[in-house]
């Protein structure tokens, strides 16, 4: 389990947002709750899409307002992740996240 990784939470995508040594080691770890995009709707602020070249079937909206601390065992089966040749994305969420909690410097 490693950070930026896409894996199942109840049921939804969910992305790994802690830490290597966290994921490493420790029995919990930080996550981003997603859900099925297909177009119904524009992403709202705090929302970023991910797609295909995450390892998603389709369009899903990663909700970057609410970090969830889960049991490693919670999260089910490795469906993506957020990759290194898509650092934009990553910064995106990072930016979200950042913009969402009001924690610029």
């Amino acid at each position: 389990m490693n950070p930026w990784e896409i894996w199942t939470w109840q049921g939804h995508p969910a992305v790994i947002v802690s830490g290597p040594a966290r994921c490493a080691h420790k029995p919990i770890v930080n996550i981003l709750s997603c859900s099925s995009h297909r177009g119904i709707r524009k992403p709202e602020l705090w929302e970023v899409v991910l797609d295909r070249a995450d390892g998603l079937d389709w369009e899903t909206l990663c909700r970057c307002d609410l970090l969830y601390a889960v049991h490693r065992q919670e999260l089910t089966e490795r469906r993506g992740l957020v990759g290194f040749e898509r650092r934009e994305r990553r910064r995106s969420i990072i930016r979200v996240i950042v913009s969402t909690f009001n924690w610029g410097l």
